[in-house]
């Protein structure tokens, strides 16, 4: 239904100088099967002769039997680019009751590529209902539940992700407790600034370049005003909080940050954006612990 039952093929390279052609060494090509020999075929990438491809069909397989057997909803797919990195996100059973103003909806995300750099993915992705920001947990620094390189031994630790990744999923109990640890602490103003601080910290950069101390500042001002005033966060068991103050990032990210992102999907669940939520994620994470302790 998404169109991305198509294939990908490893293509010798060349190289052309001065009328004389060459064969490079062990690098290859990734391109799509069905539009190889036509004049504008893209190059998703360029790989090493270790490189395994993993087509479509196989990402999506693996990701019915950790998903599938009639625990969850395939609820979109598509591609980003011309297909360099493809994805599928699934709706699980249940929600998830932060507070009782407050309910998420579970989802799981996987992702590949094509572009020699992209590696399989699966990402806990929640869906803050009242607003539909997407959540992020900090599995390993924002990898994800899953994140397999396509060389060899690949198939050996797919298999041991997909029993990881099943535990996981039937522990949502633990993200649930992490968000309800958020809503229990209030914050004063100064700690909310703090914690956008730490979050979006000053560029270690000459002072002469002015537009990234800009932008940051920029960026925490705007997570600060949501913190009050973004979707949801008004609500009683909500307001003041530091899950208020969290999911003023991930309002700011999904719904208002523009800058460098290259398209919507990419900067929620891949890139930049992504990498900062997963930070708040993991920053509120630290400072509920460290309240708990005083």
């Amino acid at each position: 239904a998404a169109g991305l039952d198509w294939t990908v093929r490893k293509v010798p390279l060349f190289a052309r100088y001065n009328g004389s052609e060459a064969r490079v060494k062990d690098h290859y090509g990734i391109v799509p099967t069905d539009r190889w020999g036509e004049p504008r075929c893209p190059v998703f990438g360029v790989v090493s002769k270790d490189y395994r491809i993993m087509q479509n069909i196989d990402a999506f397989s693996f990701f019915d039997s950790i998903a599938g057997e009639g625990t969850a909803v395939y609820h979109t797919a598509g591609a980003l680019g011309q297909g360099e990195r493809v994805w599928i996100l699934a709706r699980l059973d249940g929600l998830m009751e932060v507070t009782p103003d407050d309910v998420l909806e579970k989802y799981i995300l996987l992702s590949t590529g094509h572009d020699g750099r992209s590696s399989l993915r699966v990402l806990l992705t929640p869906v803050r209902v009242v607003c539909q920001n997407t959540l992020t947990m900090a599995f390993s620094n924002g990898q994800g539940l899953a994140n397999i390189h396509h060389t060899r031994g690949m198939d050996t630790r797919m298999v041991t992700a997909r029993e990881r990744i099943r535990s996981v999923l039937q522990g949502f109990d633990g993200l649930q407790s992490a968000y309800r640890g958020m809503a229990r602490h209030k914050l004063t103003d100064d700690q909310a600034k703090g914690y956008f601080a730490r979050i979006l910290p000053e560029p270690n950069t000459a002072e002469e370049n002015q537009p990234l101390f800009r932008w940051v500042t920029e960026d925490r001002d705007n997570c600060y005003h949501l913190f009050h005033d973004g979707m949801g966060n008004n609500e009683p068991s909500v307001r003041g909080t530091l899950w208020a103050a969290y999911n003023g990032v991930t309002e700011y990210v999904d719904h208002w940050r523009q800058r460098g992102r290259s398209s919507h999907m990419d900067a929620v669940c891949f890139g930049g954006g992504y990498k900062l939520k997963a930070r708040a994620f993991d920053v509120a994470v630290k400072m509920a612990s460290e309240f708990g302790r005083n």
